[in-house]
């Protein structure tokens, strides 16, 4: 199993914070790794995430879980679970009108090992996204 996480605390209420989360069209507007993302948010859709890390490859990705103000998890990876990647975008409601974010990515299967050695290291770019989603959060 390889992992990538990161949070913060936005001070911002989460119903605010999940506008923008969920507004992908927007995210090269604040996020500084991603190129653009294809298709809308739903329950169930298929959407095209295009990030710098990568450019020009499309990651192909299904939400798989859609709570509103909560949580949002997006899956893709390799027929036969021979490689899977899942991410996690969580939301809790803190005192004061403020939110916690987290955001996890596992990357999982038989096929890691192999497929494992190309993938970026994305710290970076997961902390980019979190202080991106606070800025515009907050703004």
């Amino acid at each position: 199993m390889l992992e990538y996480s990161t949070s913060t605390t936005i001070d911002a209420p989460a119903e605010k914070v999940w506008e923008v989360l969920i507004d992908t069209a927007k995210w090269p507007e604040w996020d500084p790794s991603c190129e653009r993302i294809e298709g809308e948010v739903a329950l169930g859709a298929k959407i095209k995430a295009f990030t710098k890390l990568s450019p020009g490859r499309a990651f192909p990705v299904k939400v798989t879980t859609l709570v509103p103000n909560e949580t949002m998890v997006w899956s893709g990876g390799m027929p036969l679970g021979l490689f899977k990647g899942e991410r996690t975008y969580s939301l809790r409601e803190l005192d004061q009108g403020r939110t916690e974010f987290r955001m996890r990515e596992v990357f999982s299967g038989p096929m890691l090992k192999l497929i494992g050695k190309s993938i970026p290291d994305m710290s970076e770019a997961f902390d980019g996204f979190a202080a991106g989603l606070k800025d515009r959060a907050e703004g």
